[in-house]
């Protein structure tokens, strides 16, 4: 509607995952070299985790973009919200292999032998799990299972899971163990700074022939990004109603103000953000470990039930004061019910 107005070949903020508009942050540009790192040793899982809307989508069809056809074959599945034999199926299928109608049995051989042509071909076989989070344990030991194919002692399946924060708390559980064993790199995708919001914005419009119409004021940017907190698709729909919000009033020039106003309007229809803002200081974009190792116990000897409590105590204990700045009720709730497990006397502060 607005394209012709400012004289742009097409809507620069859709929200439609498009490579041809990637944009290389910090963090992304480090993830990508995550990923391709991994295309580089041919084994093992990459995992990239980042917040809803924080392109890991765009990052990844960027990545399909670069794979050699003749070396790889990359599979993609994102409806992961499945059982696990019906995960093998969506796996057989995304590497064009039947799969209705036949057991666990038959698909794993297909895929074993369809593998082993890959490699007789001088290629290997990629897959790719969008919104892993969704999957269920038994769906994870599986896809860790079609690791174990082996051929002159290399994999010729290797996969990236792709998923929201919460993949993360997937993967610390006692069960994911031998998976994070067999995790060679892992990566969380954090928002953009203020820097890289305005350098972010300015891409994109440049990208369908933007020339400075509309004008955006050097606070209207800082405006977007506290509005935003950063997050691209949140960037997107700001930018998009504005540039709408901007035709309309047959205006040229976007002020601090008019993001205001929009801002206030899309939270009026779209409610409060579900996603909290990012701690001041912290970085765009951190590698982070996906598990924390504890000192073993000595050979031959076994910890008891007690020190076992007491170490999850521990580690609830440090969970908890990494929220002490929050000052909430239930806060004050998660201190006293620690307390009370080890028998100290509860916090009157609370008022419970």
């Amino acid at each position: 509607m607005y394209e012709s107005y400012f004289g742009l070949r097409a809507k620069p903020f859709q929200l439609n995952p498009d490579p041809d508009f990637f944009f290389g942050s910090r963090g992304h540009r480090r993830a990508m070299a995550y990923l391709e790192y991994g295309l580089h040793q041919g084994e093992g899982f990459i995992v990239v985790t980042g917040e809803v809307g924080a392109g890991k989508t765009t990052l990844l069809r960027g990545l399909l973009r670069k794979i050699p056809p003749e070396r790889i074959q990359a599979a993609q599945i994102v409806s992961t919200q499945v059982e696990a034999d019906d995960l093998l199926r969506l796996v057989a299928d995304a590497f064009g292999l039947p799969a209705r109608g036949i057991d666990k049995a038959g698909l794993l051989s297909g895929l074993q032998d369809h593998v082993r042509g890959l490699h007789q071909d001088g290629r290997r076989a990629l897959l790719i799990v969008d919104e892993a989070q969704n999957l269920s344990p038994r769906a994870v030991e599986e896809l860790r299972m079609l690791s174990n194919f082996q051929i002159d002692d290399r994999s010729p399946l290797q996969s990236f899971l792709v998923g929201q924060p919460e993949f993360r708390a997937i993967m610390q559980r006692p069960e994911m163990r031998q998976l994070r064993q067999r995790v060679i790199a892992s990566y969380h995708l954090g928002p953009l700074d203020r820097d890289e919001t305005r350098h972010y914005i300015e891409h994109r419009l440049r990208h369908v022939g933007w020339r400075d119409d509309p004008r955006f004021d050097v606070a209207a940017f800082d405006a977007i990004h506290a509005a935003t907190e950063g997050v691209p698709r949140r960037i997107n729909t700001v930018c998009d109603r504005l540039l709408l919000a901007t035709f309309l009033a047959e205006q040229h020039a976007i002020t601090e103000r008019d993001v205001h106003t929009v801002a206030a309007e899309l939270e009026a229809e779209l409610g409060p953000s579900s996603i909290e803002a990012p701690q001041p200081g912290a970085p765009s974009a951190e590698v982070l470990p996906l598990a924390r190792s504890r000192a073993a116990p000595a050979a031959g000897t076994a910890p008891d039930a007690g020190t076992l409590q007491s170490d999850r105590l521990d580690e609830l204990e440090g969970r908890v004061a990494a929220l002490e700045t929050s000052g909430t009720m239930m806060l004050n709730l998660l201190k006293n019910l620690l307390r009370s497990l080890r028998g100290a006397p509860r916090d009157a502060s609370s008022g419970s």
